[in-house]
């Protein structure tokens, strides 16, 4: 979108919070987008974002990034609150409504929420967050010694790994595993 185009609207350019049907906010993202293509609402709503973060699960014993939804059942809109554009948004396929305490006049999202949430959306390379500190007592959730509780011995927050001593035949074993592979108690 140029800024001469922004500027030849009289109205002022905020983010409103659209909810959604839950599941549903990649396809009213699309919708909304093709309705303001075909009714040419181009000059009053600007950006259609379905907010996700990329994070770390374990599936099938190894790790992979996926994208979740950080507000599911919201997509967020860059527009100018006039009468006819929200209609647009209001009347997409799947849309219940915006947020805010009036329905017919929404409340805007503030610039710092908007400027937090970009900043959370477009972090790069995912991290493993650690609340697991050398000593603490945790559970093994997933691989071949699940259900096992055991003691942390090591925290290694450079490649996400922690060594556990759990007790193998009235033995303490150390086995190293992935930081995703255990939850504290």
């Amino acid at each position: 979108m140029s800024e001469v185009k922004k500027q030849e609207t009289n109205g002022i350019l905020q983010w409103f919070a659209v909810h959604t049907y839950a599941g549903y906010e990649d396809a009213v993202a699309r919708y909304l987008k093709q309705r303001v293509d075909s009714l040419e609402m181009n000059d009053k709503i600007f950006k259609i974002i379905v907010p996700k973060e990329k994070s770390i699960k374990i599936r099938g014993g190894k790790r992979i990034t996926v994208e979740e939804k950080i507000y599911p059942g919201y997509v967020l809109v860059q527009m100018v609150m006039e009468p006819d554009s929200w209609y647009v948004v209001r009347n997409t396929p799947r849309v219940t409504g915006f947020v805010g305490s009036d329905s017919t006049n929404p409340t805007p999202l503030s610039f710092e929420e908007i400027e937090s949430l970009m900043a959370r959306m477009g972090v790069k390379e995912p991290k493993v967050k650690f609340d697991i500190k050398v000593g603490e007592t945790i559970r093994i959730i997933d691989g071949p010694f699940k259900d096992y509780d055991g003691k942390v011995a090591e925290v290694d927050e450079g490649r996400g790994r922690v060594k556990v001593m759990i007790p193998v035949f009235g033995r303490d074993t150390a086995v190293e595993l992935d930081s995703l592979q255990i939850k504290k108690l």
